[in-house]
């Protein structure tokens, strides 16, 4: 950071437009703001889930996400930069294939939950989801490199995974949906 934050407000933004990071102003409804903001709801809900007990290996993969997703933030904040490539994305399926290693293989979908940081770790699965839709909506208006959406894509993945991980970890079986399991009846 050039210039440190001395001071935290600064009124550019009380008409509705915010600054990118090469000086350009934007409103802030754009696409590339929903995205900017999507990719750090993100990251602040992964730091939600590192609050909790976690494995060491888990909480080193969650640290190092964060340091990628500030950087896919920052790639998004400044047009035409790039942070993100194809070796950020090679390592997440690196780190996915372990993880993945040890889990028995998925016969049926599971429902969301089980564990305390497992639930996180599927909020978080599902805000990620949405970052991927805001950077597929800015990348086919404008110019943007297409390992944004690979990572984000491939980040989805492992959270998914993580949330079986944890589950596993914390000695809860994952709920696998029923499909027509109720069938409209009454409880």
């Amino acid at each position: 950071m050039a210039n440190r934050l001395t001071k935290i407000y600064t009124r550019t933004g009380d008409t509705g437009t915010t600054g990118l990071g090469d000086g350009s102003r934007v409103s802030k409804v754009s696409v590339r703001i929903e995205s900017i903001g999507a990719v750090d709801e993100l990251n602040s809900v992964i730091g939600v889930l590192l609050a909790e007990s976690l494995a060491d290996t888990v909480r080193q993969c969650l640290h190092d996400v964060q340091h990628d997703l500030f950087d896919l933030g920052g790639e998004l904040s400044i047009p035409g930069s790039a942070s993100i490539g194809d070796a950020h994305v090679a390592r997440l399926e690196g780190v996915l294939d372990r993880f993945n290693a040890d889990l028995p293989a998925l016969k049926e979908f599971i429902l969301p939950g089980g564990s305390r940081a497992a639930a996180l770790c599927h909020v978080a699965r599902t805000v990620c989801r949405r970052a991927e839709r805001r950077v597929a909506a800015l990348a086919a208006a404008e110019p943007l490199s297409p390992a944004l959406q690979r990572y984000l894509n491939r980040l989805s993945d492992l959270l998914f995974v993580l949330c079986r991980v944890l589950n596993r970890d914390a000695g809860v079986t994952d709920v696998y949906w029923q499909k027509g399991k109720n069938r409209g009846e009454p409880a």
